[in-house]
């Protein structure tokens, strides 16, 4: 699970284990971030409570050497293969596309997308090994075109434009090694959120820059990327949106332990 330290990577791992998983952490926060809250200790603590095998990698997926130690340093953890990977982590940087200069889009480009695939080389060929195995890239909304002109870039403008292009490079990403590894047993998703998700990133970058009702529970996000996890050989390929898998499979959405969850706004 990379991006472990806090929001969705934090809550999709803790559901993991809730069910039952051995979970490997990975993020670059292991102690206390400078400014967001969140790490790898508090979450490994989260974990510990489930009585499962929990690894704590630390590593940062926007650099190649330290990007190049996170999968072998979870397998030597965990003991064993990598049987799930999720691509959680990711970068965002707040800029208009006429100012964003060219080393932070290598950053964002970096993070975003060479990471995921990069990861997925690693673990390929131990899910080939078992003929089974999942991938879930976390992506997201920004990664549709504009209709226009007139266009309309929301509320944030165009500083979430290079951010978007990423996500839809990894949607590509995801549909094409899905069709590279159909029929291996390797099953191979992405899945983002209908609206945003406030997780403490999201907070920093943008939350005064959206109203309350454009943000989503993290637990919906987790359901939907918890299913993806566990998908039936038949679902590979898919780019989804949370809300919209979650109703085509009938899920209920629970708490990131497991247990029963009400939305904001249910009783």
């Amino acid at each position: 699970m990379t991006g472990a330290s806090r929001g969705i990577g934090a809550g999709l791992a803790q559901r993991l284990a809730a069910e039952g998983a051995d979970v490997a952490l990975v993020a670059r926060t292991l102690d206390k971030h400078k400014v967001l809250p969140g790490s790898l200790r508090e979450t490994e603590d989260k974990l510990r409570r489930y009585g499962h095998n929990v690894a704590v990698v630390v590593g940062d997926v926007s650099d190649d050497d330290s990007r190049a130690t996170i999968v072998p340093a979870a397998v030597e953890q965990l003991g064993g293969p990598i049987d799930i990977l999720v691509n959680n982590a990711a970068a965002a940087i707040m800029l208009p596309l006429d100012e964003i200069p060219a080393r932070k889009q290598h950053l964002l480009y970096s993070a975003n997308v060479i990471a995921p695939l990069d990861l997925a080389q690693d673990v390929v060929p131990g899910m080939r090994e078992k003929c089974e195995g999942w991938i879930v890239n976390i992506t997201s909304t920004g990664a549709r075109l504009h209709d226009g002109p007139p266009f309309n870039l929301g509320p944030q403008g165009s500083v979430m434009e290079v951010y978007g292009a990423t996500k839809a490079a990894l949607n590509r990403i995801t549909s094409g090694l899905a069709g590279d590894l159909h029929g291996t047993g390797i099953r191979v998703n992405a899945v983002g959120p209908r609206v945003a998700v406030l997780s403490e990133g999201a907070a920093e970058n943008i939350g005064d820059l959206l109203d309350s009702g454009y943000f989503e529970p993290t637990e919906t996000i987790v359901e939907a990327a918890a299913a993806l996890c566990a998908a039936p050989v038949d679902m590979t390929g898919r780019i989804v949106i949370s809300g919209d898998l979650i109703e085509e499979l009938g899920l209920q959405v629970r708490a990131l332990d497991g247990t029963e969850y009400s939305l904001p706004g249910t009783v």
